[in-house]
């Protein structure tokens, strides 16, 4: 079960989630059956990144938001944010990845996905949460 293979899928379906107003499970659903090459999934791991994600948006939001200085969430490429939304989420509440995994992984998907700058800006960004969030925890 490769963790790369399954982030790489929990983005694509989170940013087909900014896109479709549908029911969430059943998006999920639809996800995993229509791309049935999914052997190497974890599906633990993308279920709870794909839940995470959406049970704590607002607050994911917010970091990106705030770390983001001149950028608003609704100009931002959908790509971009969904890349950001997983990273964010990994940061914040999966302890058992390092820190330096999720923002490699998240600028892997940037060159991969996004455009020219998006590695360069999604870096910059995780890189100031990812010391916001540590200097909270040291406080």
């Amino acid at each position: 079960m490769s963790r790369r293979i399954t982030r790489e899928n929990a983005m694509k379906l989170l940013y087909q989630i900014q896109l479709r107003d549908d029911d969430i499970e059943e998006q999920i659903r639809m996800f995993l059956e229509e791309n049935e090459d999914l052997e190497n999934l974890d599906r633990e791991f993308f279920l709870d990144v794909i839940h995470g994600v959406i049970d704590h948006k607002e607050e994911i939001d917010n970091l990106i938001q705030v770390h983001s200085i001149g950028w608003r969430l609704e100009r931002m490429p959908k790509v971009d944010l969904a890349i950001m939304r997983l990273a964010v989420y990994e940061l914040k509440y999966r302890k058992d990845i390092p820190v330096n995994v999720s923002i490699n992984e998240a600028v892997e998907l940037a060159k991969k996905y996004g455009t020219d700058q998006s590695k360069n800006f999604i870096n910059g960004v995780l890189g100031k949460i990812a010391a916001g969030l540590k200097a909270d925890e040291e406080q």
